[in-house]
């Protein structure tokens, strides 16, 4: 068995430096020629429509997901390593991921800006850009085996061509985060339930932790390792440096569930920089309007806490709070708490059983055309708001939300 690990090690530190040497050549023969800019010119649209057409061969996901990281791991086992004991969360995270690729091909521009975050975002788990390849390989083998007999040459191509540009993307914003760390070490600083399977948890880190309000982080446990998860941060930037997190349990034995039911004061977690893009910086004079549910409040709550502290004249909020039972509305005297302190942001709860949905809600209250919107929560709900706010007339660079892609669970 040592002879094999020696072996395994052997051939992932051989498949690095191979990556290490592909990289300095193309540096040297073509410098100044970042993958952004050969993906610039990537006609997704029409690699949308392949895969779109053919796309009925590998659905549900479940079964390629299954096949592809058959596949890696057989071919290249010394990988398993880079990954959670329990991959239930990455198949379904890579599911999304898909989603988001083959519903924004159309938008190459937009969705490398994502990508790229999502690639810095990577290096704390050790991928390299060897490790893209090895992936590719597998996902072409997943993709033969669900297609069987209707497999092309054309769709492989589709899918490849997608991948790469992902690839390109992730591997840029990998390189521009070099100079930043690639986690920061936290300790639990208080731990509070507040219900059955939500937990609000305050934590220090070592060192600043640089963000914005609106912003998000990953976190992993100690519980564990290699398991990374989004969580927004509840609080605006405070001198004394504590941050804080809404976390809900949505699975048994997951981070979630560490997070909620096995953490305590004390104990250590890791965060990853800052990230997002559901912030209220820029056109300070239009008014904002802020659309949450569940746990998706606690971004939100920093955005207000933030323009509570510097506030803009003449800018107002109304913020729609959604929830199942009146009983999710867990955090409800900080919300108050902030209705009273500032008199141009306005609250409407909406509980499901009795007003609808959280959309509903927004489209029976006026006219937003004018506003500024930050919409955070469930992807289904947050689709659902951004679809009736296009219909209302809100220009697309004004509503704000976080891709699927990279929205906090």
């Amino acid at each position: 068995m040592a002879a094999e690990a020696g072996t395994l090690r052997e051939d992932y530190h051989a498949l690095l430096a191979r990556h290490e040497a592909m990289r300095l050549r193309r540096n040297l023969f073509a410098p100044g020629t970042p993958a952004r800019e050969a993906g610039s010119a990537y006609d997704g649209a029409a690699d949308q429509r392949i895969i779109l057409r053919d796309l009925p061969l590998v659905l549900p996901f479940d079964q390629l997901i299954l096949d592809l990281y058959a596949a890696m791991f057989e071919r290249r086992p010394y990988l398993r390593s880079l990954f959670p004991e329990s991959m239930e969360f990455q198949r379904e995270h890579l599911a999304r991921i898909f989603q988001y690729l083959i519903d924004n091909l159309h938008r190459p521009d937009a969705m490398a800006a994502t990508l790229r975050q999502l690639g810095s975002d990577h290096r704390k788990l050790g991928v390299r850009e060897a490790h893209y390849e090895a992936f590719e390989e597998a996902l072409c083998e997943a993709l033969y085996r669900g297609a069987g007999p209707r497999w092309t040459r054309e769709l492989e191509g589709a899918w490849t061509r997608m991948l790469r540009f992902a690839v390109a993307a992730m591997v840029d914003g990998a390189e521009a985060a070099m100079g930043e760390p690639l986690y920061f070490t936290a300790e639990v600083s208080a731990h509070e339930l507040r219900g059955d399977d939500l937990a609000v948890l305050r934590v220090r880190t070592a060192e600043p932790y640089p963000y914005r309000a609106g912003q998000y982080a990953a976190v992993e446990s100690m519980l564990l390792p290699q398991a990374w998860r989004h969580y927004s941060l509840a609080r605006a930037p405070r001198p004394d440096g504590e941050l804080e997190f809404h976390v809900r349990r949505t699975a048994r034995g997951g981070v979630s569930e560490a997070l909620v039911d096995r953490t305590r004061a004390g104990d250590t977690l890791r965060l990853g920089p800052a990230r997002g893009t559901l912030t209220a910086d820029g056109e300070p004079a239009r008014d904002l309007l802020l659309v949450a549910g569940g746990t998706g409040w606690a971004p939100l709550r920093a955005l207000l806490e933030d323009l509570a502290r510097r506030r803009e004249p003449g800018r107002g909020a109304h913020l729609f709070l959604g929830v199942r039972h009146r009983d999710d509305l867990y955090d409800l005297p900080a919300v108050t708490g902030l209705e009273q302190r500032c008199p141009w942001l306005r609250v409407t709860p909406v509980v499901a059983g009795e007003h609808g949905t959280v959309a509903d809600a927004v489209a029976r209250h006026g006219d937003w055309s004018g506003h500024v919107a930050c919409v955070s929560g469930p992807p289904p709900m947050v689709a659902a708001v951004t679809d009736v706010l296009a219909a209302m007339g809100v220009p697309p660079e004004r509503i704000r939300h976080d891709p699927a892609a990279a929205q906090p669970r």
